[in-house]
């Protein structure tokens, strides 16, 4: 599960936290030898800068002292540190950068795979700006990291004892006197560590919750403005906006302090370490060369200190969007094999059936149902809202699993026929139709991905698509816009029509696919309708007769149960039903 708000605020590098992370790693494993040399030139990367620092400062102190044999030899020797460093950090980028280019588009594969594969219930636990987040902000985090931070993390280790073997080799004296100053700075950089962490993780939240708004907004941009509620929707944006700014405000200001902290510490540690150091050389305790050599490897040391800190708190970040990433990975995935079946009947067999949404525990939406469809019926299912009629066609779809009862299909409880092959036997035709960006070709070729062109456009032919379709200068090749909005809602739903038809499942579920159109659209749409629903078995939720009224059987439902079962006219005539009264309401047209 991806983690809550308070969880992210609090989160910390844990053992078991950080052995989620390193799951991450496995999309390494392919580009592992590059990596390995990588990681080998990274080291050489870290050593000559040690050496170019511990030569610089043989330099100074053989120039001093006017040995010019040394400096001649402590030059060529800077040289090829200098060039051993360039080389090295050519090949250590580069070979970082496929590895983490081919990881990281692995590994946004597998996320997607894994999100379009998981089961509908999870969606509707998860907001779609949440899980675009993921998608996106995550996987980004966790590609700086394997990019740079990483590298960066270990290359200031690498420095760090380098610098520490190097500089008790110069002195050991100083060394000591560097080291019983690091207990203070250990202590601040804890104590401004775990408020910058809490900070950067409810600056990362309030961000994220401020994307989501502006997914949301988008996603319904077209009631946004007929509802005129633009200024709403901005004020609510620059809320969250502003809250994100005020945490990240407090953030700066926490980071004002440690590295105001740090400057003064970093240079009062030199200015104590020059002095003693200066003792020391009066003393002839430590030699001018050496001295030298100590100043310069203990700012490279300081500096390295400092990146640590940036380094570990970015790491800190990428394990928190990590565990985020592989939570989705971690998710039960729906069986998608490509086993065969041969095609069903179309005979269905609801059993008592009970049902409750996983998150509305206690409130059940569907209490015994029980009914029998034979193939090629028709039936029309009707009632007023919240009655349960699509939760009912949800689990005909296996969308949800009923909590009790069976739903049969040719004999067979649903759940015994492989997913993805059971699923090819039904089509839906919703209510709000969603087309994918592409051209109208490739929308109703989702009915079946391997149809010829010729059968695209005889599906478009009776689905009664074809007429319009043709008359756009790229006729089937036209691109529909997102979510389809360059098409009209009565063109939207043939174009649905036709991918059904493309489709030719034994099983049709037709949802209010009529509600929203005018009447000549309607027309249109109802021709579409009933050439589509002609040798299969159609269940068909709809408020107006004009959708029923060729249905031979009509269920009517409430409050998750069947009131009602029969013809219009057996219906009609029992005038206390509860299809007579909503006809009489005119949610049925007569």
């Amino acid at each position: 599960m991806i983690m809550s708000e308070e969880e992210k605020k609090t989160k910390r590098i844990s053992k078991e936290s950080a052995k989620k992370a390193l799951g991450i790693y496995k999309y390494i494993a392919p580009y592992k030898y590059r990596f390995i040399i990588g990681l080998l030139f990274l080291a050489l990367s870290s050593a000559s800068s040690l050496m170019i620092f511990n030569y610089l400062g043989d330099l100074i102190g053989s120039q001093m002292q006017n040995m010019d044999s040394a400096v001649k030899k402590i030059s060529a020797l800077l040289i090829a540190a200098m060039a051993t460093q360039a080389v090295s950090s050519y090949f250590r980028i580069n070979l970082f950068g496929y590895v983490t280019e081919n990881s990281i588009a692995n590994l946004r594969s597998d996320v997607y795979s894994r999100l379009i594969k998981l089961p509908i219930p999870y969606f509707t636990e998860k907001r779609v700006g949440e899980l675009n987040s993921r998608v996106s902000a995550d996987i980004s985090t966790v590609k700086d990291t394997m990019t740079s931070v990483i590298a960066e993390f270990i290359r200031e280790v690498i420095t760090i004892v380098g610098s520490a073997v190097l500089l008790a080799m110069a002195s050991w004296q100083l060394v000591a006197f560097m080291a019983a100053l690091l207990p203070v700075m250990a202590i601040f950089g804890i104590f401004f560590g775990r408020r910058i962490r809490k900070l950067s993780k409810e600056a990362q939240q309030a961000v994220a919750e401020s994307n989501t708004i502006v997914e949301e907004t988008l996603q319904g941009i077209a009631t946004v403005k007929a509802y005129t509620v633009e200024l709403l929707e901005i004020n609510r944006y620059l809320g969250k906006n502003r809250e994100a700014a005020d945490i990240g405000i407090k953030n700066s200001r926490q980071n004002s302090y440690f590295i105001t902290f740090f400057i003064i510490f970093i240079f009062s540690a030199i200015i104590s370490v020059a002095w003693f150091g200066s003792y020391l050389v009066s003393t002839g305790a430590i030699e001018p060369q050496g001295f030298f050599k100590f100043i310069l490897l203990s700012v490279l040391m300081a500096a390295s200190a400092g990146g640590l800190a940036n380094s570990w708190g970015a790491i800190q970040r990428a394990v928190g969007a990590t565990e985020n990433v592989m939570a989705i990975l971690d998710e039960t995935e729906e069986d998608l094999q490509t086993e065969t079946i041969p095609r069903l009947k179309g005979e269905v067999s609801f059993q008592n059936v009970e049902f409750t949404y996983p998150n509305r525990e206690g409130k059940k939406v569907l209490n015994g149902i029980s009914f029998q469809a034979d193939p090629g019926d028709r039936i029309a299912i009707v009632g007023p809202s919240g009655a349960g009629k699509t939760t009912l066609t949800n689990l005909l779809l296996r969308f949800y699993t009923p909590q009790s009862g069976k739903i049969l299909v040719d004999h067979q409880p649903i759940d015994s026929y492989p997913l993805h092959a059971y699923r090819g036997n039904l089509a839906i035709v919703p209510q709000d139709i969603i087309l994918f960006g592409g051209s109208i070709a490739d929308n109703i070729r989702q009915g079946n991905p391997n149809a010829t062109d010729d059968e695209v456009e005889s599906a478009a032919k009776r689905a009664n698509a074809h007429e319009f379709i043709s008359q756009f200068p790229s006729g089937y090749e036209t691109l529909v816009g997102e979510r389809g909005t360059k098409l009209s809602g009565g063109q939207r739903q043939r174009v649905a029509i036709a991918r059904a038809i493309l489709r030719n499942p034994a099983i049709l579920i037709l949802d209010e696919a009529t509600s929203s159109l005018d009447s000549e659209s309607e027309r249109a749409v109802q021709t579409a309708l009933d050439e589509l629903m002609k040798n299969r078995t159609s269940f068909v939720i709809a408020h107006r007769f004009a959708t029923i009224r060729n249905c031979n059987k009509i269920l009517v439902m409430d409050k998750g149960e069947i009131r009602e079962f029969g013809t219009h006219e057996e219906l009609m005539a029992n005038s206390e039903g509860l299809y007579s009264h909503l006809a009489a309401l005119q949610f049925l047209e007569k």
